[in-house]
């Protein structure tokens, strides 16, 4: 009983290392191609792999053998039953992991191209940021301006209003001055006559005072 216990379990352990084995078998063939059809013709070419594009030129009478050559000009033959019409798993695989890695490429490419408008997108925004404060600010400035203008039209407005009233008081000046002077061109008329008025009314007294005094008689006791 204990010699079968101990068989069971080294035949477990025996299935359980043999299970840790795994192993898979390759799908890569190399067909030989052969100068005729038969194997009693020599090998022109020992190893052609699977997946290999041929161009069948001819078949033997039995049609186990065809005549192929390669794309890159190598020709032979070989039997029939490595040939077929449909790609290849392994070439499909090998296609359909190169269109998956292509699409990988791309979709990176894609990703990278998106990653750059992201980032000009976020610039574009900075931008519009700026330009908005931008035309604020000169909206602001236009606002000043404007009332810088309207004041300025203002001031204007004043400065002919003044100029005006200058040129006015300008003209009443000249008025007065011209007034001024003859008036006392006047005054300096006034004097004159007054001076020789009585320069006059003096040589009148001086010559009629005389004659209204009568004269003392002499007296002859004092002759």
């Amino acid at each position: 009983m204990l010699r079968f216990a101990t068989l069971t379990a080294l035949m477990i352990a025996a299935t359980s290392t043999l299970a840790q084995d795994v192993r898979y078998v390759s799908d890569q063939q190399f067909v030989p191609l052969r100068s005729g059809a038969g194997s009693q013709y020599r090998i022109v070419h020992r190893g052609i792999p699977s997946g290999t594009r041929l161009t069948v030129t001819q078949q033997s009478e039995d049609g186990d053998w065809a005549e192929i050559t390669t794309d890159r000009g190598t020709s032979g033959w070989i039997r029939s039953q490595y040939l077929m019409t449909d790609t290849p798993a392994q070439v499909a695989l090998d296609s359909a992991q190169q269109r998956v890695q292509t699409l990988a490429d791309e979709n990176a490419t894609l990703q990278s191209q998106l990653d750059a408008l992201n980032s000009e997108k976020v610039d574009l925004l900075n931008q519009s940021t700026s330009t908005e404060s931008d035309l604020r600010s000169v909206s602001e400035e236009l606002t000043q301006l404007k009332q810088i203008s309207g004041k300025a039209v203002q001031l204007d407005a004043d400065n002919r209003r003044l100029v005006e009233t200058s040129e006015t008081l300008r003209a009443s000046v000249d008025m007065l001055e011209s007034e001024n002077q003859r008036l006392e061109d006047k005054l300096r008329n006034n004097a004159f006559m007054d001076g020789a008025l009585a320069v006059l009314l003096g040589v009148i007294i001086a010559l009629v005072v005389p004659r209204l005094w009568p004269k003392r008689k002499r007296n002859d006791g004092w002759a």
